[in-house]
């Protein structure tokens, strides 16, 4: 599949980000393959690329505001079925067994794992993301908001597909 990947951080000037063929990622136990119609551009995407925050894998794809379809379920996947239209955010995974987390404060957790940042993101044509962490998005042009995404969520867009003027997909 195509990607952008970041081998090392830089400034954006500099292009940090490479065009490269990498291998399609597959869904582990409780995780689905998206295939990723659209991704934002966060600010924290700009921190990681550019190393304002430590690199936590390299290389990595960034991205963590993505939009996509599901292809595939790995084992035990069944909370969304192939065609569902998903968006998967920053916070990829916690550990779920910290105080945090036992309390259902996961966005506080001592482990967890970002999308784009410790685990490849949505900078490419799939990304493999863990069910319990994705969020429904049931038609063209919904929001997907919930309480993983964070404050600053800009609007996602739909994908390619969307015609935008008169609501409908193509």
């Amino acid at each position: 599949m195509k990607a952008c990947l970041l081998r090392a951080p830089a400034a954006m000037e500099t292009n940090p980000l490479k065009y490269a063929e990498v291998p399609v990622p597959q869904p582990k136990s409780g995780e689905v393959l998206v295939r990723v119609r659209a991704c934002g551009v966060c600010r924290t995407d700009l921190h990681v690329i550019e190393g304002e925050l430590p690199p936590r894998k390299s290389p990595v794809i960034p991205g963590h505001q993505v939009v996509g379809i599901v292809e595939r379920q790995g084992e035990n996947a069944r909370r969304f079925g192939i065609g569902d239209r998903v968006g998967i955010a920053w916070l990829h995974r916690t550990d779920g067994t910290c105080e945090y987390c036992k309390t259902g404060a996961e966005n506080l957790c001592d482990n967890p794992m970002f999308t784009g940042y410790s685990v490849d993101g949505g900078y490419a044509e799939y990304i493999v993301a863990p069910e319990d962490f994705g969020t429904r998005a049931s038609r063209p042009g919904q929001l997907v908001l919930k309480s993983m995404f964070h404050r600053a969520l800009p609007a996602l867009s739909p994908g390619p597909d969307w015609d935008g003027a008169s609501g409908s997909t193509n």
